[in-house]
């Protein structure tokens, strides 16, 4: 088969060596420099990078891999989708060599992460070899190269990005969280960005499970002719998946009691409840279910406790990057936070924030949509950068404050993701801390 793979990045060179060790004749093009050019190269990859040469469009290619970052209107793209060319992703090729694989899907708009990493180290339990991966962070291909004769579980996070270009990917439990409004920049309407979501159980059947969440309407009303059998959940009335007497029934059983989460706020006890069944229908135990949650000690950059500097206490939530991720994590807390936020405008609006501004104390705001910020709340504090709303909010924090970065937006006027923004937003933190701890030692009694 011949192959031409469009971004590079992490899945598209894992998909590129997985695809060469199967005897494909591969072709890797990126806009920018390949750092792993030396070992495709060595593998029998064709690299092309510093930007997309024409004569790749005169190719016969049996397959088009596109990193799903790359919008399908990009011209070199466009080119492919206009000939009808067959485009898939890095998870759809990745998938056709795992026939040991099970897999629990996972997306949604807010709670992918939380949901994913938990439901992991749940499958671990039963099968230790059982890993994370997809959006997370950990191309599916690389696993697939590590261990895809083996028999292994997937906790696979799945963006929309992801789902619209899969062909046969087949889990065996799903799940969407939640839909709420998120990258119109990409889909171009909320109706496309939502059926997009719902694409992940088109391909289950029979027992397969997909999770509905009875507490959001949009996946209510897009669930009427599921192929597979549909599970409901909720938090706020009776369901297949619920809360009763303080402990969390799937069907008549219970996993867990709600003392064994050690997170905050409801979203959190909801990613629990769903990981827990996702767990079930992979055949882990209640036992090391419960074990499992009460081990748990959360996601980085997802409402991370960093550091308490003069009895004020910081909180990393960079992967708040939507309205309603912000929201949630205003909501973890029960008395008014200090809020930095801000950054990439993914043409979203703000309005959802009007229901909780009432739980921000302060607003410093930064980045690209700084001033449509400052619009929502007037009395917002303007700077230019994280770096600044950090200092700012350090000078304005007092015993008992919580000083939280949920900025809203996505990370790339200022930063590569929002990896980067968080652990940048934690060093600093640090930094401020260890400052403090000296001014204290250095004082006399």
């Amino acid at each position: 088969m011949k192959v031409l793979i469009i971004g590079a990045a992490r899945s598209g060179t894992q998909a590129a060596l997985l695809l060469a060790a199967h005897h494909h004749a591969v072709t890797l093009t990126d806009m920018k420099q390949i750092d792993a050019k030396r070992e495709l190269e060595e593998a029998g990859v064709q690299v092309l990078d510093h930007g997309h040469p024409e004569f790749l469009k005169m190719e016969n290619w049996d397959l088009i891999v596109k990193n799903p970052g790359i919008p399908y209107q990009a011209p070199f793209v466009q080119y492919f989708v206009e000939k009808q060319a067959r485009i898939v992703n890095e998870i759809e090729v990745a998938s056709w060599f795992t026939d040991q694989f099970a897999y629990a899907a996972v997306t949604g708009t807010n709670g992918k992460t939380t949901t994913t990493t938990l439901l992991a180290e749940l499958l671990q339990r039963k099968r230790p070899n059982a890993r994370a991966a997809g959006n997370i962070g950990v191309p599916l291909s690389e696993i697939v190269r590590e261990q895809g004769d083996q028999k292994t579980d997937i906790a696979l996070e799945v963006a929309a990005f992801q789902l619209v270009a899969m062909e046969k990917f087949h889990p065996v439990v799903s799940v969407c969280m939640n839909l709420t409004p998120d990258h119109l920049d990409y889909f171009g309407s909320l109706e496309a960005y939502y059926e997009a979501k719902m694409l992940v159980w088109k391909n289950q059947r029979g027992d397969d499970w997909f999770l509905i969440n009875l507490d959001d309407p949009e996946i209510v009303r897009r669930c009427a002719d599921l192929p597979c059998r549909g599970v409901t959940f909720s938090l706020n009335q009776p369901a297949d998946l619920c809360v009763r007497q303080d402990l969390v029934w799937l069907f008549d059983q219970p996993l867990f009691a709600l003392s064994d989460l050690h997170l905050p706020g409801k979203h959190n006890l909801q990613n629990a409840m769903v990981a827990a069944a996702m767990a079930v229908k992979m055949g882990v135990s209640a036992d090391q279910i419960r074990a499992g949650i009460q081990a748990f000690k959360g996601v980085e950059h997802r409402i991370e406790f960093v550091a308490e500097i003069q009895g004020a206490r910081y909180y990393n939530d960079s992967k708040g990057t939507n309205v309603d991720a912000t929201c949630v994590a205003l909501k973890a807390f029960d008395k008014p936070v200090i809020l930095l936020a801000g950054g990439y405008d993914k043409k979203t609006g703000f309005e959802g924030l009007k229901p909780v501004l009432e739980r921000i104390k302060t607003m410093i705001v930064y980045g690209e949509t700084r001033a449509q910020l400052k619009a929502l709340r007037p009395d917002a504090i303007v700077v230019e950068t994280m770096q600044e709303a950090v200092d700012r909010a350090h000078q304005l924090a007092g015993e008992g404050d919580i000083v939280l970065l949920s900025p809203v937006c996505a990370s790339w006027d200022q930063f590569t993701d929002y990896e980067q923004r968080g652990r940048q937003f934690k060093a600093q933190v640090h930094a401020l801390a260890a400052q403090s701890a000296a001014s204290q030692t250095s004082q006399p009694d």
